[in-house]
């Protein structure tokens, strides 16, 4: 009897509590009411949605190609005058590089002029070394001449004059010459005035 009871109330509980509750459903719409409140949510039929990214992207990278290194060159040998000369050149797209030796001649001079005086040969030595104008006009200036076709001081001297063309100096030796002679024609004038300046007054004197 008395789960009847129960079972009554609950029937009659649950009648009450959703008998003013209404629920509609419709294609494309859902709508519930209930106690006199409402809430609708529409979705439109046939609604999408459309999105489109494009993206552009350009890469233009340059690389720097390998440098052109110009070759190192050493002299063959401790007894040898020459040096090593080498270069490159490298643009964007080619690079080339080179060397080669080069002859010492002053250095071939020295040591040629220390082994004919090491063999007794002062004189041909001195010629060796005269064949430089630095030499020539150093020797000249200290007085003692190079030699010329076995000839040596006051004799050397003037053949040198002679043919002064085949000086190693002769540019430098020319130079020389017109600055003494300009020099010289100055005094020479300096000279003619002070002769001419004391004859006036010797004259004036008698």
């Amino acid at each position: 009897m008395n789960r009847l009871l129960i079972l009554f109330i609950v029937l009659v509980y649950s009648f009450e509590s959703y008998a003013d509750t209404t629920q509609n459903n419709v294609s494309g719409g859902n709508t519930s009411i209930t106690g006199g409140y409402s809430a609708s949510t529409t979705y439109e039929s046939g609604s999408s949605s459309s999105s489109t990214t494009t993206n552009t992207s350009n890469s233009n990278i340059k690389s720097a190609p390998p440098a052109a290194y110009a070759p190192g060159f050493n002299g063959s040998g401790i007894d040898v005058c020459s040096t090593g000369v080498s270069g490159g050149l490298q643009t964007f797209t080619f690079g080339i590089s080179g060397g080669k030796s080069v002859r010492d001649l002053n250095c071939e001079r020295i040591k040629l002029a220390r082994e004919l005086k090491a063999n007794g040969m002062a004189v041909a030595a001195v010629s060796l070394l005269c064949q430089d104008a630095r030499v020539f006009a150093a020797m000249e200036n200290a007085g003692t001449p190079c030699p010329y076709k076995g000839k040596i001081g006051k004799a050397a001297t003037k053949e040198w004059k002679k043919y002064g063309k085949l000086r190693p100096d002769f540019e430098q030796y020319t130079k020389a010459l017109k600055i003494i002679e300009e020099q010289e024609k100055k005094e020479a004038i300096k000279f003619e005035k002070e002769f001419n300046k004391a004859a006036g007054k010797s004259k004036s004197s008698k």
